[in-house]
């Protein structure tokens, strides 16, 4: 008779569990579901970079100071800090009774400068676009043109439509009259140099590749290599010049020509965008496809300091709030 309690029980104790793990993999499926059906594609995430910057030092300072020289150190900070924080509720005071005033007479209010930092890694075809739109979108929500945008920029460039993209993400920022600041530590060619002549500041690291203002199309062909196989390869286009050069298909004189006529033209747009925006520039000199580290291309006016971007950055920490922010799906 106790067999079969104990087994009643037993037999409780599973069914007991098995429900409870099917309502918790209910709950899961439902909050999939409305996140799906909410539509969200990612979120924001912002680290605030003078906080960072703080924890490395006081990291740095436990390691090498005495105690006596941090409890001094401590001190000084607090009555800094308690300091700021009374000028701070003094200026929110000041600006609530503003808020009395007709809208007419309303400026806006006095406050700490902020500057966003954005990244972009670019490859051939510009994917991190998808994350930029985003971060710029958020930004442009909130910041005033008091404010300041830094781009940390690296890319060797890649197809003219999907670069052309980027830059015009870029003028959203500047249309709105916000300062842009871009950084280029490594390389910004071709594509790359095409946002980066944006800036309203452009800095690059002293060896940073700057340049390229060049168009480039290239592919192999295998006409031949079909012919000699007695392979044939069909194209049925409407259009004279549809199709002018392509991988499988004869190379003509009269498809040549056109692409060239293409390129030509998009190389001159690629010049007018780069002179419109850095005026400076003798762009015949400089629109030979050719690059230059960033010490000679300051010397060209394509760039307008040597700096790292950690430097910038830094800098922009001793008089503002600095926030970088990133794109996360």
């Amino acid at each position: 008779m106790e067999f079969f309690i104990e087994y009643g029980m037993f037999l409780a104790k599973v069914a007991t569990m098995v429900v409870a793990i099917a309502i918790v993999i209910g709950i899961i499926a439902s909050s999939g579901n409305r996140g799906k059906k909410s539509g969200k594609k990612g979120s924001i995430r912002v680290t605030q970079v003078n906080d960072h910057i703080e924890e490395m030092r006081d990291s740095l300072r436990e390691g090498v100071l005495e105690p006596e020289e941090l409890k001094l150190l401590d001190k000084v900070e607090k009555k800094q800090h308690k300091a700021e924080l009374k000028a701070r509720k003094a200026q929110l005071k000041k600006e609530a009774k503003s808020t009395d005033q007709d809208s007419a007479d309303k400026t806006e209010p006095e406050r700490k400068k902020r500057v966003y930092v954005l990244g972009f890694k670019g490859n051939v075809s510009a994917d991190a676009v998808e994350s930029l739109r985003e971060e710029i979108t958020a930004i442009l929500s909130l910041a005033t043109p008091q404010d300041e945008v830094i781009l940390n920029l690296e890319s060797p460039g890649g197809m003219v439509h999907s670069y052309g993209l980027a830059s015009s993400q870029l003028l959203r920022i500047k249309n709105q009259k916000i300062p842009l600041t871009i950084c280029v530590d490594r390389v910004a060619a071709s594509g790359g140099y095409m946002m980066a002549c944006l800036a309203d500041r452009l800095v690059a690291a002293p060896f940073a590749i700057i340049g390229s203002i060049g168009v480039l199309v290239q592919l192999p062909n295998f006409h031949r290599v079909l012919k000699k196989n007695d392979v044939d390869y069909e194209i049925i286009s409407a259009g004279e010049f549809k199709r002018t050069l392509t991988t499988f298909g004869e190379i003509t004189q009269k498809g040549k020509d056109k692409v060239q006529e293409d390129v030509e033209t998009i190389h001159d747009i690629f010049k007018k965008w780069v002179k419109d925006h850095r005026p400076s520039v003798d762009i015949d000199k400089i629109a030979t496809g050719e690059t230059w580290v960033a010490m000679q291309a300051k010397e060209r006016y394509m760039v307008d300091d040597i700096r790292t971007s950690d430097e910038c950055i830094l800098s922009a920490c001793e008089s503002a709030d600095v926030f970088e922010v990133e794109f996360e799906l």
